[in-house]
């Protein structure tokens, strides 16, 4: 066990035990019947059976509620039974469970002893029922009105130095509503100091995107899957992460399109997913996703990509109906650098790094060769690098050649892993400044929004731990789990002198707190 400690005895990291741990043999199948009864036995365990159906049956649906899981979007005309997965199930009785702690919990259980438990123990405790203050010197949360718990806010924001003392972390999981009353309240104050969860998932995508197509965002639509012709689905596991996205798949392999599987490892529901919407994909052998799967070795995926545009580039010059040379001419800029670029390079060595055989490259070069409608999919797979946003713009570079961008069934698609990541950033979460936001604020809101760039997350563990940060307010999430280095953001939080966090239940977050700290 090992232990952080300030002035409280808490630890950064819970128990390094392992439990229930067993070897066997990799699941071949996704979903299916097996999916359908975890769902129910978790669903009805946390909820009960007549919560959970009169819940699950709106999840997902236009007169309902959107799924808190996972940002995969819905279709035009949803199940009406059953539009959700096992884990956006699981992710709703998470959260609508039954269990619940209060004022008697937190007077028995100090924060050094909850510390010690596991993440999954401590999230299994159930929903906070009231606001909790942990006082300066205490080890025992104890309930708050919510006058107080604002008047302390206030207070601490007031004693301030700088507005830049407070930073303001936003998670995937707030409404848009939230975010933005939320942004607009830490830029009245004086600060653009919004560092969110974006900043450890896809902002690498939104950079590449950016400075290679001109917007940070995916360009494909749910329905441009059903008839690509080829999706390449790099760094993602969609049957674990994005489980709903495997019906996409299904559409377009029923549709002719092919599914190569770019990933050190291939996952069962690339292997075989049996659809639980439809009564064949439950009872039928289910369908084969993935048409071809490189096992390309780990963070090895720019010298796959050039092996392939140097493959496609020499069967274009022999053919000169590879690429979509009208395309190119109209739309794009630096394709005779790239082409330059590209003979840098030796094949061999590209194939020999990728650690994909070279006849797997060649079906892939073969499969894109010959179509027009394709899309790139990718997820933290790609963006978690540090050379992310190169390995990014690789892949954005054969979308270019291939004139895949901007037409129907053809594009880019960063897969996001939280359910309003995307959400946050359009209504203003962000820590480096928009002029044109700024104007409008000023327009419509009243009050000049501060015009230097704030801190992202890493910006944010850093000001914390100088001491230059006194006030950190969390909407959501788990900041101290989320960020990548758990010791320096433990020691960086516990040198505010208030933490805040807005939650339904009970994370590490919030047992590794500033001097004073309020849920």
């Amino acid at each position: 066990m090992e232990k952080n400690s300030k002035k409280r005895q808490v630890s950064a990291r819970g128990p390094v035990t392992f439990s229930n741990l067993k070897i066997k043999e990799p699941i071949q199948v996704a979903a299916g019947t097996q999916g359908v009864y975890q769902t129910l036995k978790h669903s009805f365990n946390e909820m009960g059976v007549t919560r959970s159906m009169s819940a699950l049956l709106k999840m997902n649906q236009k007169d309902g509620f959107d799924c808190p899981s996972c940002a995969w979007p819905d279709p035009e005309e949803p199940s009406k039974i059953a539009e959700y997965c096992e884990n956006g199930a699981k992710a709703l009785a998470d959260e609508a469970t039954t269990s619940h702690i209060g004022r008697e919990f937190f007077a028995k259980y100090s924060v050094e002893e909850l510390s010690l438990l596991s993440d999954y123990q401590i999230n299994s405790l159930g929903r906070l029922t009231e606001p909790m203050v942990l006082r300066e010197g205490s080890i025992h949360y104890e309930p708050v009105s919510w006058e107080e718990a604002y008047n302390l806010i206030a207070d601490h924001l007031h004693t301030m130095d700088h507005p830049d003392e407070a930073i303001f972390y936003t998670s995937g999981r707030s409404s848009n509503e939230a975010a933005f009353l939320y942004g607009m309240f830490a830029r009245a104050l004086g600060t653009n100091n919004l560092p969110d969860c974006s900043n450890m998932c896809h902002e690498s995508s939104g950079v590449a995107l950016s400075e290679t197509l001109g917007i940070g965002k995916g360009s494909t639509k749910l329905e441009d899957l059903y008839e690509a012709e080829v999706i390449l689905i790099a760094g993602q596991n969609p049957g674990t992460n994005h489980p709903r996205m495997l019906s996409a798949l299904e559409k377009c392999k029923k549709n002719g399109g092919k599914i190569v599987s770019i990933n050190p490892l291939l996952e069962s529901g690339l292997r075989t997913f049996k659809n639980p919407q439809s009564v064949s994909g439950m009872l039928g052998g289910g369908t084969q996703i993935a048409d071809l799967h490189l096992p390309v070795k780990i963070n090895q995926d720019i010298p796959l990509v050039k092996a392939i545009l140097k493959k496609l580039a020499a069967l274009d010059k022999k053919e000169k109906a590879v690429f979509d040379h009208d395309f190119i001419n109209t739309y794009t800029q630096g394709y005779e650098a790239l082409m330059g670029d590209l003979t840098k390079y030796d094949l061999q060595e590209l194939i020999a790094m990728s650690g994909v055989g070279e006849s797997a490259i060649d079906k892939a070069v073969r499969y894109l060769a010959k179509s027009e409608k394709i899309i790139v999919c990718w997820a933290m797979g790609l963006t978690q690098h540090k050379n992310s946003v190169a390995t990014i713009k690789e892949y954005v570079n054969l979308l270019l050649l291939k004139g895949a961008i901007g037409k129907p069934n053809s594009g880019t698609c960063p897969v996001r892993g939280h359910s309003n990541v995307q959400g946050d950033r359009s209504v203003g979460i962000m820590h480096y400044v928009s002029k044109e936001l700024n104007a409008r604020i000023k327009e419509h809101l009243g009050f000049t929004p501060p015009d230097k760039m704030g801190v992202d997350v890493v910006g944010a563990m850093k000001a914390m731990h100088e001491g230059k940060a006194k006030v950190f307010m969390c909407l959501g999430g788990n900041f101290l789990m989320a960020a990548s280095d758990t010791d320096y953001t433990a020691e960086a939080i516990q040198n505010c002198q208030l933490t805040v966090q807005v939650s339904t239940k009970l994370n590490r977050t919030h047992l590794v707190t500033g001097t004073t700290a309020l849920i």
